[in-house]
Order: structure tokens, then sequence, then C-alpha cells
């Protein structure tokens, strides 16, 4: 798959199906970040994330996937990552290269994108508490709603391993406007 080619959303749903594994998907406005999808996260249960793109000093690259209102340390989390020093949001660019979407749709979907594993999943370990999980599939006009355990099965079977580990300290206040 090239970069200027990567798979798309109906690709994303016939390897879901390929796997066995049922989802749901709404379709909405488009969204680009947490606070924006707000309003949606009444409608639609379970877990609700945000998706952090990083990339540490000697170039590895990680997708940390956590709870939509958790609360992320950015100068403390390499720790926790196993990154080799601090890490930066990584380039729209590069995420696009990797995972086959463009800020504001990052999501662990769009792992199919990478075929050769070149990113290191961290799933925080309380969002993986919720039975259901929801993330946009590859474009943020829609969520699509998995099992965790669907999710896990999934990310190995794009090849990666995903890593469950806490990373988040507890909840940000996102009821202020």
């Amino acid at each position: 798959m090239s970069a200027s080619h990567p798979l798309g959303r109906a690709d994303l749903f016939a390897f879901l199906d390929k796997l066995g594994i049922k989802t749901t998907t709404l379709e909405h406005v488009a969204v680009f970040t947490v606070q924006e999808s707000k309003a949606l996260k009444r409608d639609i249960a379970g877990g609700h994330s945000k998706n952090l793109f990083l990339k540490d000093k000697k170039d590895n690259i990680f997708l940390v996937v956590a709870e939509h209102d958790a609360a992320i340390d950015l100068k403390t989390i390499h720790e926790k990552i196993g990154a080799q020093g601090r890490v930066t949001f990584a380039k729209p660019e590069l995420m696009f290269e990797l995972l086959g979407v463009t800020p504001g749709s990052v999501t662990p979907l769009g792992l199919i994108n990478d075929p050769k594993s070149r990113i290191k999943v961290v799933l925080d370990a309380p969002m993986m508490m919720h039975e259901m999980l929801n993330y946009h599939p590859l474009e943020n006009t829609a969520t699509t709603s998995i099992a965790a355990q669907d999710l896990l099965t999934f990310i190995r079977a794009t090849g990666h391993e995903p890593h469950v580990i806490a990373i988040s300290h507890g909840k940000l206040d996102l009821e202020q406007d």
C-alpha cells in the first residue's frame, strides 16, 4: 500500500468482517477535537477516546489511545511507554503515511495502514475497562463502536502487539465550555 493510497473505510469494514468482528457505526458531522465530540458521547454508549500520535528523538512512533477525558502528562509519558527521551506530536504527513488519516481522524483502526508495524500501540488500561469502545473509522464523520476484546483482536491482526498499561492519571474536567 502506497502512502498516497491508504486503505479506506470500506477496506477497514471488510477486514473487520473477515475477522468476524461486529461493529456498529453512527454517521455524524465532522468532529476534530474531543471538545467538539462532547455531544456525541451522550448518543453513543461506551468509552470514547483521544488518540495521541507521538514520536521520540530516535523516530520511534507511538499511538497512545486513552479515554477522552484522561489526564496525560506529555512531559513524563515517555517513561511509561518506553520512548527514547521525551515525545512530541508526529507530523501530519507521517500520520497519513502510517495511519492513512489526517489530524482530527486519528484512530487505532488506522493501524490497518501500517503493515510494517512501525507504530507501537499503547492503550490506557482504564479505557480498556469499558465493554464497548468508540473510534473514528478512518474518517471523523462517523464513530464506530467495537468491543474492547475485539479491538485487541483487530490490532493483533494488523501485526501490532497492543500494550495495555496505565498511562493516565485521573480525569480532565471537560464540562466547561
